[in-house]
């Protein structure tokens, strides 16, 4: 619960954030309009077509049962553990080891892995990976993401096109109508970045649930901790390059650095993650 109520709390204030600059940038009703208009002309494409452009930005290729077995069977098995459909499966014709999930909701969802996470993992840290991207599923994570992602991203398109109109003086033709001056230059320079923190923050919340719920799916916390140690060592050495706005999707995205690391990293400190792990099995072993 406290990880879902810190996760609506940051998208309303992303969503507070394009609200505002519209507002008191722009001017008025006529701003307020134009950014609830922008936000929610974004977020109706990302729910309709968030899933396609995921796996088409990794080049997943859908395969069947006959195609690959193994991994067929784990997606199956935990599905119906979980109780819900089963999603697509698709590959990513990449040697590099990572995974993600996609889609709106469990009726219309997909889980992908990479050629290269096949070929490392054995089958119980496997399985802890599919359980976690199940779980991005079943909690709607990935529609969560996509909102995020787009609001996100009008923010920063809201603040380049405020930057073009201070270039060519559209913000001082008219004081009263068109914002506050000082208002446009803070926009430009801090919304994006607010924007992505927001974004990422929110991202970083979802992947702790989701560990916590593959956890409990498999009932083997260890597995996905191992599993987590092993995908991050290896995308150190070979990280699986994308467009920026889907790496919030991987179950791993390794970033160097602390303060400035963390503040800008889609994904927790993988050492959080195991701890929390390891914590989450001492509570089963001694229950």
């Amino acid at each position: 619960m406290g990880n879902q109520l810190k996760t609506a709390i940051l998208l309303a204030t992303l969503s507070g954030l394009l609200i505002a600059i519209s507002y008191w940038v722009i001017g008025g009703t006529g701003g307020l309009v134009i950014g609830i208009g922008l936000a929610a002309a974004t977020n109706l494409f990302s729910w309709y077509q968030s899933d396609k452009i995921a796996l088409a930005v990794y080049n997943a290729q859908p395969v069947s049962a006959a195609e690959a077995p193994a991994l067929y069977r784990i997606v199956q098995k935990l599905s119906t553990r979980a109780n819900i459909p089963m999603p697509g499966v698709y590959i990513v014709p990449s040697p590099t080891a990572n995974a993600f999930a996609t889609g709106r909701d469990p009726e219309h969802a997909a889980v992908a892995v990479t050629a290269g996470i096949l070929d490392i993992l054995p089958e119980d840290e496997l399985e802890g990976v599919i359980a976690h991207e199940l779980t991005h599923i079943i909690n709607r994570d990935t529609l969560t993401q996509a909102v995020a992602a787009t609001v996100a991203g009008a923010v920063s398109f809201l603040a380049q096109m405020l930057s073009y109109s201070m270039w060519f003086g559209g913000g001082s033709r008219d004081n009263q109508r068109g914002g506050n001056p000082l208002g446009v230059l803070a926009t430009v320079i801090f919304a994006p970045i607010a924007a992505t923190v927001i974004q990422l923050a929110i991202s970083r919340t979802r992947e702790f649930s989701a560990d916590a719920g593959a956890a409990k799916l498999t009932g083997n916390p260890r597995a996905l901790a191992r599993a987590l140690q092993r995908l991050e060592s290896t995308a150190r050495q070979m990280p699986l390059n994308a467009n920026p706005a889907f790496e919030p999707l991987l179950i791993i995205h390794p970033i160097s650095g602390q303060f400035l690391g963390n503040l800008f990293s889609s994904h927790p400190a993988t050492e959080a993650r195991v701890e929390a792990l390891l914590q989450l099995e001492r509570q089963l072993i001694s229950h």
